[in-house]
């Protein structure tokens, strides 16, 4: 229905009316979606990359010899089954530019401390930031799950061949852990690239248009503007970039995925 709209011209009551590919025309001449697109492959590529890292380097934290560690696997999970609309109230308080206190902490060491969620230059690193700590424990648990399936036959033989910590890690962890890295980058990008609630409660797409994502921009040009057929074909589109980044990563997959 969407790829049929995304032809149409509809307001969501009177009848359709067939538009043709100006739908698809007008998209690259738009401002605003340009900006969209711009904005959330930004977000997406900069989340997905801070999420990996930290994922995998807590995973191998509370993999190792840490006390208490079942109570810090429970804590870095919780953020990820914690409802987007109270994180995103309890963050927006954190990051007040006057109030919050983050910047009266922040104000110890600078009397210029950024503006976060309104300042347009930070808005969106702010997203970026929020994000990260959302998603970190739960794809942490994935790499746990692979760390623990790694045998330690393999580190043994490491350490008989004088291989340091940081060898172990680069020879033998991040081998191994291929597979699940791959999943990981996989089901990270399309979760990113269909970002709508952080954006829509915490900035609105604002300041200006600085955090402005494509599923925002769906959801004003259809409910708000009443376009639905522009915002259909603004759907696809964000399908086919999805769909095409997802087959290169499968088409490389045997060049870096080591089973």
């Amino acid at each position: 229905m969407a790829f049929v709209l995304g032809f149409m011209n509809w307001d969501g009551y009177n009848p359709m009316q067939w538009n043709g590919i100006r739908n698809y025309t007008r998209l690259f001449q738009d401002s605003n979606f340009r900006i969209s697109l711009s904005n959330t492959l930004v977000y997406t590529f900069a989340s997905c990359a801070l999420v990996v890292v930290a994922a995998m380097l807590l995973a191998i934290l509370v993999n190792g010899k840490l006390k208490g560690k079942a109570f810090f696997r429970a804590a870095l999970f919780f953020p990820h089954i914690t409802s987007f609309v109270a994180i995103a109230v309890v963050w927006q308080a954190i990051m007040n530019p006057t109030q919050g206190p983050l910047n009266m902490f922040l104000k110890t060491f600078t009397d210029h401390p950024p503006g976060w969620l309104t300042s347009s230059d930070w808005a969106l690193f702010s997203l970026i930031l929020i994000t990260v700590w959302k998603m970190a424990g739960y794809y942490m648990l994935l790499f746990l799950a692979g760390l623990q399936g790694i045998s330690s036959e393999y580190y043994e033989a490491a350490r008989i061949d004088g291989a340091g910590v940081f060898r172990q890690f680069r020879s033998v962890t991040l081998p191994m852990l291929s597979p699940v890295t791959f999943f990981v980058i996989i089901t990270c990008i399309i979760s990113l690239f269909k970002s709508f609630d952080l954006v829509y409660i915490m900035t609105g797409g604002g300041p200006g248009r600085s955090t402005k994502m494509l599923v925002y921009d769906i959801y004003a040009m259809s409910f708000r503007n009443g376009e639905f057929g522009y915002a259909s074909a603004e759907a696809i589109v964000l399908f086919l970039i999805v769909l095409l980044i997802t087959y290169l990563q499968f088409k490389g997959e045997k060049r870096w995925v080591h089973y």
